[in-house]
């Protein structure tokens, strides 16, 4: 997902480069899901800026993977609605894999093109999707929280409420997540602090979906803006979708941990962080220098 621009960051960070042979932090995730399996990649994009996207990836992926484009418009599937005057941002998350819908047939993923998720994020997704995903088991890609903190800032975070078998029952959003004397903690609308245990699985917007779901966001969506079609800020997420779906007894989505360390630019502050773990991890010889 790549159509959302960055109000915080100020700039199209998803084609900023940050590797040392020029790499966006959307080519590592590309290169990590290759390795661990998949074949395609669709990217869900605004069309305004389809031709930077495509002079960018399409010389370097020719022949690795196959690449599709949708667009991510705001007249999409809004059925008898029009978009409002005061309407200037996308309709969210959902919305826009709702957009992928005539691209993608098979199981799937979705993650967010500017964030980092690691190579074992991509690897426990691929086994999910190729053994266990179906019309009513869906999943959700956990990432330790003491992994997705920010040096430069408290964060957002989806904490994930699971059952004894792993299946989420809940994401419980926490607005501002930060460390006080070493410890995490978040911090409440009255201002109140409340210990967050490091090992909580968090949300970082890497799902695994059959294509069963696209026929139910359709369905949401509608809802969606039954309620909400004048208000200019609402946002149609998959956090939402993924509420509705476990209780309206759908299926079941499975939370699945991951060991990787995940990084991403919420703040400018933050883009020196990730060059700097980027050239460890190449350092390191997690992947090579110059990756394609």
């Amino acid at each position: 997902m790549a159509a959302g621009m960055a109000s915080r960051y100020g700039s199209m960070k998803q084609i900023q480069q940050f590797g040392p042979g020029g790499e966006t932090i959307m080519d590592y995730s590309i290169y990590d899901a290759i390795n661990a399996g998949f074949d395609k990649v669709v990217f869900i994009i605004r069309k305004d800026f389809a031709e930077d996207f495509k002079n960018i990836f399409e010389p370097k992926l020719a022949g690795k993977i196959q690449t599709e484009y949708v667009y991510q418009e705001m007249n999409a599937y809004l059925g008898n609605y029009s978009v409002p005057a005061e309407r200037k941002k996308p309709w969210g998350t959902s919305h826009a894999i709702l957009c992928a819908r005539e691209a993608v047939n098979e199981p799937f993923a979705v993650i967010n093109a500017d964030d980092f998720y690691g190579s074992d994020g991509f690897q426990q997704a691929n086994k999910f999707l190729t053994t266990e995903c179906s019309e009513g088991v869906y999943a959700l890609i956990g990432y330790s929280l003491n992994k997705t903190l920010s040096e430069n800032g408290s964060v957002s975070r989806g904490i994930a409420e699971v059952d004894n078998d792993n299946n989420l029952l809940a994401i419980n959003e926490r607005v501002k997540i930060y460390r006080k004397d070493g410890i995490m903690v978040y911090e409440d609308t009255d201002g109140s602090l409340h210990e967050v245990p490091e090992e909580a699985k968090a949300s970082m917007n890497f799902w695994c979906f059959h294509p069963s779901i696209f026929p139910f966001l359709e369905e949401e969506f509608q809802k969606f803006l039954n309620q909400h079609i004048n208000d200019p800020k609402a946002e149609f997420l998959i956090p939402h979708t993924a509420d509705q779906f476990i209780r309206t007894k759908r299926g079941v989505i499975k939370v699945i941990p991951t060991s990787a360390q995940w990084f991403g630019v919420t703040y400018k502050e933050d883009a020196p962080v990730v060059t700097e773990s980027i050239n460890k991890l190449v350092s390191g010889g997690a992947y090579p220098a110059k990756l394609w």
